[in-house]
């Protein structure tokens, strides 16, 4: 039996001291914002936004949802975020 390749999950967690958060100034669907530094899955989570409907832009290349996690926003990233809408 041939077992298939697993990419493990890796939660990193940014631990700050309250106050002492370093924000960044990045360009969200052509909307200058104001964020705490994380990652791409970080910031959908805190603006409410499920990551599996949704396909995210980072600096004009497509980023996979595999990692959204891993993808670490910097100041002056332009980021699209663009929701799937079904119905007929």
């Amino acid at each position: 039996m041939i077992w298939p390749l697993l990419r493990p999950f890796v939660f990193v967690q940014q631990i700050v001291p309250p106050g002492n958060e370093e924000s960044v100034q990045i360009i969200v669907n052509g909307e200058e914002r104001s964020i705490v530094d994380g990652s791409v899955l970080s910031f959908l989570e805190s603006i409410g936004i499920d990551p599996r409907r949704v396909a995210v832009e980072l600096n004009l290349d497509i980023v996979a949802k595999d990692e959204y996690y891993a993808t670490l926003l910097k100041e002056g990233d332009r980021l699209e975020i663009v929701h799937f809408v079904g119905g007929g």
